[in-house]
């Protein structure tokens, strides 16, 4: 029997928010793109134009949102809120930048450093669960498209959780890979694993970067 055709992904993080700014953990905290943001969801979907989806599937946070909807005009496409496909839930941390979690937390805040796997942050998730749901939600999605090629606007902490898989990366390990908003990330998903195509593309950003100064 053949084997079942790959599904291509191209992974987005949403666009910058005044919390990514500030460096605060966002988590399920739902925080709307500030204007660089806005402009950089439009950037993306210039940077797509070309490329056919046979679906886009968003967090249903609203940065992932706003960032998806900008790209679903360009593509004629309705935008399908996934949960499945939310940053972490970081507990009472959430709100937080380091440097307050580590006056008032030190424990927890060398617990976030160390990427404890096992550690929930007060109600939160786990490392490994966090792991564990966006690599069945990728895998789910993936499977459904099988052949096809599907967009995906998410998180940071997402996109850290599947490079890690891509490239077998252990989950508690420094990360020395960059995870910039709105920049384009590509992965095949099929019987044989995870293969990363392509990382933090960020060639639309910086066009747009260019006309915005000229």
């Amino acid at each position: 029997m053949p084997l079942k055709p790959h599904c291509r992904l191209c992974i987005v993080r949403h666009g910058e928010t005044d919390w990514n700014v500030a460096r605060r953990i966002q988590g399920h905290v739902d925080i709307p793109l500030n204007a660089t943001g806005l402009g950089q969801a439009t950037a993306t979907a210039s940077g797509i134009a070309n490329h056919e989806f046979a679906a886009i599937y968003s967090s249903d946070l609203m940065r992932a949102m706003q960032t998806a909807q900008a790209v679903a005009r360009s593509q004629a496409l309705a935008v399908l809120p996934e949960p499945g496909l939310r940053e972490r839930h970081f507990g009472s941390m959430q709100g937080m930048n380091y440097d307050e979690m580590l006056e008032r937390h030190a424990g927890e805040a060398e617990r976030f450093r160390n990427r404890d796997p096992d550690h929930d942050f007060g109600g939160g998730e786990t490392l490994t669960g966090f792991a564990s749901r966006i690599h069945a939600t990728i895998d789910r999605l993936a499977s459904a498209h099988a052949g096809q090629s599907v967009l995906l606007v998410t998180h940071g902490g997402v996109l850290d959780i599947v490079y890690r898989r891509a490239v077998a990366r252990d989950l508690s390990s420094v990360r020395d890979f960059a995870v910039p908003n709105a920049a384009l990330n590509w992965l095949e998903v099929g019987p044989k694993g995870w293969r990363l195509l392509s990382w933090a593309d960020r060639q639309h950003l910086e066009k747009t970067l260019e006309q915005s100064a000229e």
